[in-house]
């Protein structure tokens, strides 16, 4: 072979290769192409080497293109999700391109035509759909963010898993906190805002995927028009009276949602409009500070979330979430829900009922949206039939108890649970029941979930491929009566199919019959004599055939059960929901009696009023450990005016007290408790009087922002600043060390001015913990302020806690006794203590602070801890005594002995 014609192969490009080219082409160089071959998905080029190292799997080469070798990796089809997840965990986009020929019809256009592929989606992390690729009892969210040019933002949401479509319009300040409630997997926003490099500092995008998306795509016409298409209507009005910003999400999220499931449309429900307004704000600082449903760490165990579900389904769990991280403002739908909570804490029986059965329920509004994207199994199926019978079981229970009064909000869900005047749902329930075996596999193409009598054609066909070899068997038998050879024998093989044989012996009989032989000379060997007859032929056909008969037969009857839960999705979801309302309530009444939680009462006051408060996360924490069980506190702050003995502030308490007395707890348990009565919920105290909050803000605990360049200070600042100037007298403010970052007097000074404006400006409930001694004093110049502190006792040199707030200021810090507990060498904290005397006895003297300190001797100077002592004389005897040898009366005797010498 020449070096010409060497190179000429080297730089041609194959059949399959062009095809891959193509495909990667248009689906461009952000996502990798999983290009389905046989068995595997294969990766080329520049994707093979990043999914390689991501994935961590060989990296080797195919072929040749452009003279270089062509790197490549695999993964295998069947195991394809494991490398999925493992691949969207790590932010990339990933293109599903399938066989969509059937290799046999590709070879009919010629020995070396390529099979047809195509993508058939585009996986990212807002679009997934996959049971192993979602988390059971957390939502997957994918989030449309839009900017109309007079300035109007909105946002539009989706969860694919299950149907969740929402939109919500707001202005610019809101839209970090809605993030932070929805925490998205992926947002999608125009090119112009991901551009902006202000506006996407102040977004919670921590653990989201960004989608630039050209402005054209927020088009508000084109979003009209998405949606009337998706929904099939002919107008919005239905739906409710959306902004020109809110379409123009709504209809940018559906049409990337179509072009990730390569022109498919999604089925999810109608869009439901969400006013930001019915729901307590919660900006992002806030919303981390209080861990509410993920830890600062960013984990779920330790959150108040994780502490309080005992939700059964993965339904209920979300439904949890959701309440949670959206607490309502509207008092009167507030109380509808602590009806259905003090309804099943006052019928414990029902309840325990219940949750047994919400235990067995599946993840029906899941299930639906699988086999509505055609990516659902026969299992799926049995979670519907399964899940709906549950769901009328549910129903009969509450039925049995004929002189139960139900809260209003509860009859409405068990009439969304019911089936009875469901007549489609209902049907689909039996039919179900009846057409589904015991036991199903995974996916619709592995056949055998039909059950036996539900069709006749698919029973005739298992019967012919089970019976095979009884009936074989028997035509056997026939045969050999018929001929009189007795040895006759039916066989198969892959060239024949089945045959009869006889021995060379036999060959004249049966040649000889005559006539009216059935017997069809096949084929002469050394072996013997093959033959066939009509019937066998017949059979054989009819028996190579059935396995893939029953396979295709029982696929037609998944598909059109897939096509009647797509009809019936949004009814399928109602019922879903309803479970896990009903999950919900039961799990949060019981979670009530497991830790002794109240129905607060909650109204449009401003009053803000609870006994023995504690702070569930911490107090479990407490529980597990076997410490000494939390200490509850009361807190009063009322901007209405009243007054208590308790807690004489009216409206802003500074508490004052050492650190790790328990402010900082203190000061979250009280906004927590604004958290769960908005929700909805119970509250960890005796009782509680919560007038709702519109807002909850929070600056505690100290931390930085390196990534956007900003110190501990700055963040604490920039922190403080959105809570000044976005509080209202609705609002409810939680602030710990204000000024803490910077000198002495300046932190002094940022504090005194914080508390003023609070007290003064916002008018809004507040708690605010300070070392700043000096700060007390505002008591008694601002009306509707006070003192409050976290005990602690110097008891002979140890600092002991007692985590109780009463009135009034602290006395001290105790900050040198902490350092001593946290294990600083003794040296400095009796160089600390020396110092603070010093300081504390000239404070009144004038004297500047480095007059003072220079007086001092340096630490230098400092004498080291001396030696230990030699060991006295009552000590070494007590050394060398064995205890085990004493008698009663040489113990007695010791003792006198050990007392004289301490005289």
């Amino acid at each position: 072979m020449s070096a010409n014609t060497a190179t000429d192969k080297a730089t041609k490009v194959t059949p399959m290769m062009a095809q891959f080219l193509s495909i990667k082409a248009d689906v461009g160089p952000e996502a990798l192409l999983f290009y389905r071959m046989g068995d595997f998905y294969e990766l080329f080029f520049d994707d093979a080497v990043r999914a390689a190292a991501a994935l961590d799997i060989a990296l080797t080469k195919r072929g040749k293109h452009a003279g270089n070798d062509i790197p490549m990796c695999g993964v295998p089809v069947h195991s394809s999700e494991t490398y999925l997840q493992r691949l969207i965990k790590k932010g990339f986009r990933v293109a599903v391109c399938e066989q969509t020929e059937d290799p046999k019809e590709a070879k009919k256009r010629g020995s070396k035509a390529v099979v047809r592929r195509e993508v058939v989606r585009l996986v990212t992390p807002g679009t997934l759909s996959e049971d192993n690729l979602l988390e059971t009892r957390g939502r997957n969210i994918i989030t449309a963010l839009s900017k109309t040019h007079v300035g109007d933002f909105a946002l539009a949401w989706a969860d694919i898993s299950d149907g969740l479509f929402c939109t919500a319009d707001m202005n610019e300040e809101r839209v970090p906190t809605e993030l932070a409630a929805l925490r998205p997997r992926e947002l999608l926003l125009s090119e112009s805002l991901y551009q902006d490099a202000d506006f996407m500092a102040g977004l919670p995008l921590d653990g989201v995927s960004l989608t630039p998306q050209a402005g054209t795509k927020f088009d508000t016409r084109a979003g009209e028009r998405q949606l009337k298409a998706q929904f099939h209507v002919e107008s919005l009005d239905g739906f409710g009276s959306f902004s020109k910003a809110e379409i123009s999400a709504a209809g940018a999220l559906l049409d990337y949602l179509e072009l990730t499931q390569a022109g498919n449309p999604v089925q999810l429900s109608p869009p439901t409009r969400r006013s930001t307004a019915g729901f307590m704000a919660i900006d992002p600082a806030t919303r981390a500070s209080l861990e509410i449903d993920r830890t600062q760490k960013g984990t779920r165990k330790g959150s108040l979330l994780s502490v309080i579900d005992r939700t059964k389904t993965g339904a209920g769990a979300r439904e949890l979430a959701d309440r949670l991280s959206r607490p309502l403002i509207d008092v009167a739908e507030i109380k509808n829900r602590q009806m259905a909570v003090t309804f099943f804490i006052d019928q414990p029986t029902l309840r325990e009922r219940l949750r047994n059965l919400l235990a067995q329920c599946g993840d029906m509004a899941r299930a639906a949206s699988r086999l509505s994207l055609g990516r659902g199994g026969p299992r799926d199926l049995v979670v519907i039939q399964d899940t709906l019978g549950l769901g009328e079981n549910i129903c009969a229970e509450f039925a049995k108890q004929s002189n139960l009064v139900l809260p209003e909000n509860l009859e409405s869900v068990l009439q969304d649970l019911s089936l009875s005047d469901k007549d489609q749902l209902a049907n689909l329930r039996r039919d179900l029941a009846k057409a589904l075996s015991p036991d199903v596999p995974m996916q619709a193409r592995d056949g055998g979930f039909i059950a036996k009598g539900w069709q006749p054609a698919i029973d005739e066909l298992k019967s012919l491929r089970d019976d095979s070899r009884k009936i074989v068997a028997g035509l056997q038998a026939d045969y050999a009566k018929q001929s009189g050879v007795p040895t006759l024998k039916i066989k198969h093989n892959n060239v024949l199919g089945y045959f009869i044989e006889v021995s060379p012996k036999h060959a004249d009989t049966m040649l000889n019959i005559g006539p009216d032989s059935p017997f069809i000379h096949r084929q002469t060997l050394v072996s013997g004599i093959r033959f066939t007859t009509t019937e066998l032929a017949d059979l054989d056909a009819k028996i190579s055939g059935a396995a893939d008969k029953v396979c295709a037969l029982e696929v037609q009857e998944f598909e059109a059960f897939a096509a009647k839960t797509r009809v019936l999705a949004d009814v399928i979801r109602r019922s879903a929901h309803a479970l896990a309302v009903l999950d919900v309530q039961s799990g949060w009444a019981e979670w009530a009696v497991e830790t002794g939680a109240n129905c607060p009462v909650v109204d449009d006051s401003l009053c803000f009023h609870v006994t023995s408060g504690r702070h569930p996360v911490v107090r479990e924490a407490l529980q597990k450990s076997g410490a000494a069980d939390f200490t509850p506190n009361d807190c009063l702050l009322d901007a209405d005016g009243q007054q208590s003995q308790v807690n004489p502030a009216n409206r802003l308490t500074l508490i004052t007290g050492p650190n790790m007395a328990g402010k900082s707890t203190y000061l979250r348990q009280n906004a927590l408790m604004f958290v769960l009565a908005q929700a909805g919920g119970f509250v960890p105290a005796a009782q509680a009087h919560i007038g709702v909050a519109d807002a909850l803000f929070s600056r505690v605990g100290a931390s930085d922002d390196l990534s956007k360049g900003r110190s501990t200070f700055m963040t604490e600042m920039i922190e403080t600043a959105a809570i000044l100037n976005q509080a209202t007298q609705r609002s409810f403010v939680i602030l710990d060390e204000i000024g803490r970052g910077t000198s002495t007097f300046d932190g002094l000074s940022i504090a005194w001015a914080t508390t003023e404006h609070l007290h003064s400006v916002n008018k809004s409930r507040a708690l605010f913990a300070t070392h700043y001694h000096e700060l007390t004093d505002l008591a008694e110049n601002l009306e509707a302020a006070g003192n409050a502190s976290l005990r602690a006792k110097d008891w002979e040199g140890e600092l002991v806690f007692l985590h109780d707030v009463r009135p009034g200021a602290a006395d001290k810090s105790y900050g040198v006794q902490v350092a001593r507990l946290a294990g600083l060498p003794a040296a400095a904290t009796q160089r600390a203590q020396e110092v603070l005397h010093r300081l504390e006895s000239e404070k009144d003297t004038g004297t500047k602070d480095t007059e003072l300190l220079g007086g001092l001797p340096l630490f230098s100077a400092t004498p080291a801890p001396s030696a230990p002592p030699p060991p006295s004389d009552i000590e070494k005897a007590l050394s060398a005594l064995d205890v085990n040898d004493l008698s009663p009366r040489q113990a007695l005797d010791l003792l006198y002995d050990l007392k004289a010498k301490l005289s």
